[in-house]
């Protein structure tokens, strides 16, 4: 099997697995999280569907590197792969904070410039 449909296969199962396994916050149980991704899909289609179309393409991949199946507009399959693990990473952090102080793990490494909890100034940076 072609190294970018591999990879493209492990970043969907890895980004599932961190959901279900480490965060656990519901994602995929979300109408809000469905329709994001099928607003995304539409505009991924039209885009690069564009794209990689085979009568003209702006975007060409090695055909040994990839598998050969596409999908409308002769979109590669692991496009779909790829944009899917991606949106769902970035969805999965951003739920994972909820009910976090986001701030918590700047005031822990002790980096005055980091803290936003209070105002940079000289007299505390001298510590």
């Amino acid at each position: 099997m072609p190294e970018y449909s591999i990879a493209a296969v492990l970043a969907v199962v890895a980004v599932v697995l961190y959901e279900i396994l480490r965060i656990r916050s519901g994602l995929f149980r979300s109408p809000s999280y469905w329709a994001t991704m099928a607003i995304s899909l539409f505009f991924m289609v039209l885009v690069n569907g564009w794209l990689t179309k085979l009568s003209a393409p702006i975007v060409r991949y090695n055909p040994h590197r990839r598998s050969p199946w596409r999908f409308p507009f002769d979109i590669p399959v692991e496009d779909f792969l790829y944009a899917y693990a991606l949106l769902t990473w970035v969805l999965v952090r951003w739920k994972g904070q909820d009910g976090r102080d986001p701030d918590a793990d700047r005031q822990a490494d002790g980096l005055p410039w980091r803290r936003s909890s209070r105002r940079l100034t000289a007299s505390n940076t001298d510590r």
